[in-house]
């Protein structure tokens, strides 16, 4: 049996947090704290008084009052703890409750938000204008996705907002100590964590993590990872009690193909598996798309673990439950939604990574960076000279970087699972001429070095839709530059590169949904015709 960890929610103002936390607290015989009222206690004024009269000394009683919750929590740690909307972004209060328990980040648009507070007390930071709310609201959200999960309350009630909640309680509970270096995909009963970890591979954590009973796997890696990590992971697997068994692809993208997809399963039904066994995917992209797809797909979908080798992987492709095969020259034309149990990343795994996967990575770095903000851009600057080979990473801030990553496309993905609210396809940030130089090139480019060249596209084209400074583009560049990537992208900006956007999954009709930069920090999907968009990137001179 788990223990208890105590539960604190953070998010912006009017989010729900003491409404829900009242629900949550009742559904799970916890107390309910209101931090607001810990605080007018103690200073003898109401919250809405203190904050006109001066907002950083209220900040500084904010954090004073936390601290005694903190306290209290320690003693008796079945306690739901519902903070004021800027609790999260002051100091390290956001660090203390991480450290304390297990801490959830309400979310809703600004509309909704303005609805509900309507209806309550004064709350004087949303009686500025839509702009001004949304600014802070934007300034605030790269600390609200530092909790361990997300849960939005736009689409749904106090009740199912709670029932959200509980559900990743109880995957952060299971995670024990392993909850410091995890963040969590919060998705109703279908909750899983993403685990960073400096240590080995660890077989009963992925057999914590598998359906009751199972007792069949199949790892699923490819020929660059089986020599490296297969005979280490099947040790690990064995170890806990599991009849493991491993199955090779070829590396590299020439193998996301139905051929291979089919071999895969043959080999799997040969090996013994049934519907009670999983899948591991143990390797890069390639291999947890292809074996996430097998996992949909055999015996109507089985269970799969993504234990990603590369940094990409870890960042990016192992997390959010996309799968899929390539078709022809198209990428991931074919697959389906099929979230993984977890997603085990382990650092020792990057050991191995050849320069040139390591340099690759940074394209999808350098994407979350332009998508979170400065605190990751800075981050990942930090990183830049591992990216080039030139020394050693700290794992301290390899894994931060990582994490950071890994928790903002957890925060996407969980309020946009399948794109239909359109905030998923944020993430495609550099992948519309990214995935075309891909395909054009024959495969003959890793996936992160397209990115980079379509992340500095993707600059170029809003600077010339005027959604972003001309020197945005440079930036950029600079950026790639100085963690060993190209970012000369004229020589692809070719006939056979710009024919390729127009088979793009976003497209629909002759427009497509074009993910743009404003800045660091703010990006948008907008709408553009394919030709415009071809005619930007013919014609544009670099900026």
């Amino acid at each position: 049996m788990t223990a208890p960890a105590p539960l604190f929610l953070i998010g912006f103002m009017a989010t729900g947090k003491s409404t829900v936390g009242r629900r949550v607290a009742d559904a799970s015989g916890r107390r309910f704290v209101d931090l607001d009222d810990v605080i007018e206690a103690r200073e003898r004024a109401p919250v809405p008084e203190l904050v006109v009269r001066d907002e950083a000394a209220f900040r500084v009683a904010e954090a004073a009052a936390l601290a005694q919750v903190i306290d209290d929590a320690a003693r008796d740690p079945r306690v739901v703890v519902a903070t004021g909307g800027g609790a999260a972004t002051w100091g390290d209060n956001l660090e203390r409750m991480r450290a304390a328990g297990v801490v959830v980040a309400l979310t809703a648009d600004v509309a909704t938000t303005r609805a509900r507070a309507a209806k309550g007390p004064r709350r004087p930071l949303l009686e500025r204008d839509d702009d001004a709310v949304r600014e802070l609201m934007a300034r605030r959200a790269p600390a609200y996705r530092r909790a361990h999960a997300g849960v939005a309350t736009d689409d749904a009630d106090a009740h199912e907002v709670a029932a959200r909640v509980l559900a990743v309680v109880a995957a952060a509970e299971r995670l024990g100590a392993a909850r410091a270096g995890a963040c969590l995909l919060a998705l109703g009963e279908r909750t899983y964590p993403v685990v960073v970890d400096d240590g080995p591979l660890d077989g009963a954590a992925v057999a914590r993590h598998l359906p009751p009973g199972t007792t069949r796997v199949a790892v699923v890696t490819d020929s660059h990872v089986a020599p490296l990590w297969g005979d280490a992971t099947l040790a690990a697997l064995r170890g806990a009690g599991l009849d493991a068994t491993l199955v090779a692809i070829p590396a590299g993208e020439a193998s996301k193909t139905l051929a291979t997809f089919e071999r895969v399963c043959h080999a799997l039904v040969d090996a013994g598996l049934d519907r009670r066994s999983a899948v591991v995917a143990l390797g890069g992209g390639v291999v947890g798309d292809l074996a996430g797809y097998v996992a949909a797909s055999l015996f109507r979908g089985v269970p799969v673990i993504q234990l990603p080798t590369t940094l990409v992987a870890m960042t990016d492709s192992a997390i959010g439950g996309k799968t899929g095969v390539d078709l022809g020259v198209a990428k991931n034309l074919i697959g389906a939604f099929w979230q993984p149990r977890a997603v085990l990343a382990h650092l020792p795994w990057l050991d191995t990574l050849p320069a040139r996967e390591r340099r690759a990575a940074f394209g999808e770095l350098w994407k979350y960076a332009l998508l979170d903000g400065e605190g990751t851009w800075t981050a990942v600057e930090a990183l830049a000279a591992w990216g080039r080979g030139d020394a050693p990473a700290d794992p301290g801030v390899l894994g931060a970087v990582i994490r950071r990553a890994a928790a903002y496309k957890a925060w996407i993905v969980g309020r946009d699972e399948r794109e239909t609210r359109g905030e998923r396809a944020l993430l495609n940030l550099g992948h519309t001429v990214g995935h075309a130089i891909e395909s054009a090139a024959g495969w003959s480019r890793l996936h992160g070095e397209c990115v980079a060249l379509g992340l500095v596209a993707a600059a170029r084209v809003s600077a010339a839709l005027g959604l972003c400074e001309p020197t945005m583009e440079g930036r950029v560049a600079a950026a790639l530059t100085a963690t060993g990537l190209d970012a000369a992208v004229d020589p692809w900006l070719r006939d056979d590169v710009l024919a390729a956007i127009a088979v793009d999954k976003k497209r629909a009709g002759t427009r497509l949904g074009f993910v743009a930069v404003r800045d660091v920090g703010r990006c948008a999907v907008v709408d553009v015709e394919v030709a415009e968009l071809r005619r930007i990137l013919r014609s544009a001179e670099p900026l």
